[in-house]
């Protein structure tokens, strides 16, 4: 019975861990912001250890951030924080890009383009980001990986909150690159070129690193 039990709350603490992460990653949450358990265990009709199961997974995800019997908060980061996580997708995840390469299908591909394509006449940055989250993590989900996959992910969802940020100052200064990037990427995929995709991405990362360091006041406004 005992283990039943438990069987049902780690469901339970999983799914709440999934509608958290994703609240979370959507901007519902800001980062610094508390997250209320009681109002958790309300909302989605269970007790607080499932609760708690739940902030125990996003905070080994570097989402929240638990402090011993006072609470829970959105994770935040300082800009250099935010820097060496840049540094290290910007080495890690192009490898990722590379293994996956001969893997991707022609259709596949064929949807990355209708992405960038959509993107350059987006004009709205949260249909953008949403966009831009399939375009990079759908390309890099086919290899078979012990730990790369998931840690890019995690690298991706830690910084998100920033990288709407950034997607708004070069939104406002009409900054192109991004697009002309994503352009190029598609083209060295189609070409089934590994080494042009790898290094564009590479820097197509550091492109936003440089970005995010040019503006720290980022890291200091409310509700980024």
């Amino acid at each position: 019975m005992a283990s039943a039990r438990a069987g049902v709350h780690g469901a339970t603490g999983a799914r709440i861990a999934a509608t958290l992460r994703e609240a979370i990653l959507d901007g519902a949450y800001a980062p610094g912001e508390r997250i209320r358990q009681d109002e958790l265990a309300e909302r989605h009709g269970a007790s607080r250890l499932p609760v708690r199961e739940a902030l125990r997974m996003l905070e080994a995800e570097g989402l929240v951030t638990l402090v011993a019997n006072t609470g829970a908060w959105v994770s935040t980061l300082s800009s250099g924080e935010c820097q060496e996580l840049y540094l290290v997708r910007e080495r890690l995840e192009p490898l990722l890009l590379r293994m996956n390469v001969p893997l991707l299908t022609d259709d596949e591909i064929a949807r990355l383009q209708v992405l960038a394509d959509r993107m350059e006449r987006s004009a709205d940055v949260e249909d953008f980001l949403l966009m831009d989250r399939e375009f990079h993590l759908s390309g890099v989900d086919h290899a078979d990986t012990t730990v790369l996959t998931d840690l890019v992910k995690s690298l991706w969802n830690r910084t998100q909150h920033y990288r709407r940020a950034a997607t708004r100052l070069f939104w406002s200064e009409g900054d192109r690159s991004v697009h002309h990037d994503h352009q190029l990427l598609v083209g060295a995929l189609r070409r089934r070129d590994a080494d042009d995709a790898e290094t564009l991405l590479a820097q197509h990362i550091r492109r936003s690193r440089l970005e995010l360091s040019r503006h720290p006041e980022v890291f200091d406004l409310p509700g980024v």
